[in-house]
């Protein structure tokens, strides 16, 4: 048995080439819900999603996000008529007191739905509007998340990290953002001063997650502050994984990561951006697998190859250098 923790792109490019190793049985994989907004008062769930799409056979393997050849006619006709009506067109975070109000896992997380500043499909949206109405029909993210998973018929186990709400917001030079504003909104730009897991205090793992963090873990070449951080936020997470085996997969070569902005996040929360600084990042990992290019020296076991995954030969080759790690510990 084998648990994936898994953010936007890494780890699922990396699930492509499980079956190598581990049968669909075998594999859990529990997912970050730090990214999780409310837009336009649809509830969005972006890591999720994209492991379902993918799993269902649709995902969009060129942007790693949305189905392939969705349509976008409700997307482009806000965008429309936000412009026909003089409206802003940047991200609008609803006013503080509206954060709070309502459905009580949108907290922190809310967004007008003038000129959506994510790009939202159209069968994408049905998703979004079908899982809203289970929860406001008072099913838990985890329920809404496991009869999402068996209508796109995954045979994996999808397992949110909490049913309850964690917010990744960026305390950045314009101001504090959500993550989706900051990295979808504004790409990135402002300049970032720290990161905060709103509400991890108070929130608890779903359930079945501690019981999955009691199997080896493996953490794919995610985002260790965004991707990975809201998880290690919630109480008991990081406990469960000192107690096990932990394999985890660079998201850099040497001081240079694959994708996302990393290097500014990690640099914003006091941690070394390169490979070097996942010991410290991961103290719990008892392995690593690193790229065969990348002289960083680790102290602990480490399997080096092409960690490069543009395609399912590739995730097939880190899968198995991955398999080779967990033999080592």
């Amino acid at each position: 048995m084998v648990t994936f923790l898994s953010g936007g792109t890494g780890t699922p490019k990396l699930l492509d080439g499980a079956g190598v190793a581990f049968s669909p049985e075998e594999v859990t994989v529990v997912v970050n819900t730090g990214d999780d907004i409310e837009i336009g008062g649809l509830f969005v769930s972006p890591d999720v999603d994209t492991l379902l799409f993918q799993g269902g056979g649709i995902l969009d393997r060129e942007t790693w996000w949305g189905i392939d050849g969705d349509s976008h006619r409700t997307h482009d006709a806000l965008m429309d008529l936000a412009e026909a009506a003089g409206l802003s067109e940047d991200p609008q975070y609803l006013a503080e007191r509206r954060q709070t109000e309502g459905r009580e896992i949108s907290r922190w997380r809310r967004f007008s739905g003038v000129a959506e500043f994510m790009t939202i499909g159209d069968q994408d949206r049905a998703v979004h509007l079908t899982r809203t109405s289970l929860l406001d029909q008072g099913r838990t993210l985890s329920e809404v998340t496991e009869t999402l998973a068996d209508g796109f018929g995954l045979e994996i186990d999808l397992l949110p990290m909490s049913d309850d709400p964690v917010a990744s917001l960026i305390h950045t030079d314009d101001g504090m953002m959500h993550f989706q504003e900051y990295w979808v909104g504004h790409r990135g730009d402002p300049g970032v001063e720290t990161v905060e897991f709103r509400g991890s205090s108070i929130a608890e793992p779903a359930p079945g997650v501690l019981e999955a963090l009691s199997d080896t873990v493996v953490i794919g070449p995610s985002n260790p502050v965004t991707s990975i951080g809201p998880m290690l936020s919630l109480p008991g997470f990081g406990d469960a994984l000192a107690q096990t085996t932990v394999v985890a997969v660079s998201p850099f070569l040497d001081d240079e990561p694959f994708s996302g902005p990393i290097v500014d996040l990690m640099d914003a929360v006091g941690a070394d951006p390169r490979t070097a600084g996942l010991e410290t990042a991961y103290p719990f990992a008892d392995a690593f697998v690193i790229d065969e290019a990348d002289d960083t020296e680790l102290d602990r076991p480490t399997v080096r190859t092409d960690i490069g995954i543009d395609d399912r030969t590739d995730a097939t080759r880190v899968v198995r250098a991955v398999e080779e790690a967990i033999d080592l510990v």
